[in-house]
């Protein structure tokens, strides 16, 4: 416990000045993160017996993030694509290693880990305003990035209290059996609460805030449930020892995979 907590604080520290720092320390950040989760998502499949192309991962997602950080589709769509066709091509270059389900396995990869952390940093870049708050000022991107991490970490932090306090309904109990209904809704009120008190703070409509809460809650507990379908599938229980206590970066940011384009798109579409 007491390695979790020491952990959790350097983790929150680090996190808050890499935010705040933003430009290429946070690309290089998200991007850092983004390969030791697609190297734990390779090895959790490698253990069931598969042999997923990390090489091939790392090139794609290395260019899915290059390309985000300058703005540049065409360069996110040559990295997909060239990472696509070069892990079809493993298969018949490397015929007996790399199996047609290591490839499909690879691509889906490479595109569930690169492309929201791609977002994560387009979502820093962003620009279209200054949002002075009680506890500093903030730039849109910096704003939108704190919201959706607060947003992710509430959602995960009320559902873990409440399903403590009054779970006894199973929410997926072949995938995660210790998430429960009462956890789930203890979450999704809890998150709309502290997303409506940052839309205060940074005078955004209340309505726009607390659906966007809502919509974080949901996703961020679908994004669990599918890294847990995953660990179960390959029958690993973390899926790494990066963070001492926390486990791995796939474990820590499974949420944040699917909450960052949500936020991302929110803002673009209701922010700006």
């Amino acid at each position: 416990m007491i390695t979790r907590m020491i952990s959790g604080i350097v983790g929150i520290g680090l996190s808050a000045y890499v935010i705040q720092e933003g430009g290429r320390m946070f690309a290089i950040a998200a991007a850092v993160l983004a390969l030791l989760a697609w190297i734990e998502f390779t090895r959790a499949f490698s253990h069931r017996g598969g042999n997923p192309t990390l090489f091939t991962g790392v090139l794609g997602i290395g260019g899915i993030l290059y390309g985000a950080f300058y703005g540049a589709l065409d360069v996110i769509l040559l990295s997909v694509t060239g990472a696509t066709l070069l892990a079809v091509l493993s298969c018949v270059l490397l015929r007996g290693d790399v199996s047609v389900l290591d490839v499909g396995v690879s691509i889906a990869g490479i595109c569930y880990i690169g492309l929201p952390f791609a977002h994560l940093v387009m979502l820093r870049q962003l620009s279209g305003g200054i949002y002075t708050t009680p506890v500093g000022t903030f730039d849109l991107g910096t704003a939108m990035v704190w919201i959706m991490f607060i947003g992710t970490w509430a959602s995960d932090s009320f559902a873990y209290f409440a399903g403590n306090a009054f779970g006894s309904h199973r929410l997926a109990p072949a995938i995660s059996p210790n998430k429960t209904v009462e956890g789930f809704l203890g979450g999704l009120v809890g998150t709309i609460a502290v997303m409506v008190g940052l839309g205060y703070a940074l005078h955004f409509p209340l309505e726009y805030m607390a659906g966007l809460g809502a919509a974080i809650a949901v996703l961020a507990t679908l994004g669990d449930l599918v890294e847990s379908m995953m660990k179960r599938y390959t029958g690993i229980k973390d899926s790494g020892a990066v963070i001492p206590g926390h486990g791995g970066v796939w474990d820590r940011f499974d949420s944040v995979l699917f909450t960052a384009p949500l936020v991302y798109y929110y803002t673009i579409y209701f922010v700006l």
